[in-house]
């Protein structure tokens, strides 16, 4: 059965996966960006100049390692956790 986790992941054999290739990256119910390819960039320079924290934001993206879809993004803090998104139940 195949039902969707979010726009770019799906739940298949309750593991998430790329919707895009079906790349297994975690079990549900635990966190799948570990499993992702990660690519950070300061915000410095994206967009507006209107950014007042410079180097001390970072942009996150996950990509999945199979084929190199766009998973998810999320700004932070260097060195901050993962904002996890898991299913439950």
């Amino acid at each position: 059965m195949r039902r969707r986790f979010s726009r770019a992941l799906v739940v298949v054999d309750d593991r998430i996966a790329c919707a895009r290739c079906a790349r297994p990256l975690a079990d549900n119910g635990t966190p799948w960006k570990p499993a992702a390819r990660l690519v950070e960039s300061p915000v410095t320079g994206l967009g507006s100049e209107r950014w007042v924290a410079g180097d001390a934001v970072v942009l996150r993206q996950f990509v999945c390692p199979g084929c190199g879809a766009l998973l998810d993004s999320e700004t932070a803090l260097p060195g901050d956790p993962f904002l996890n998104d898991v299913l439950a139940g």
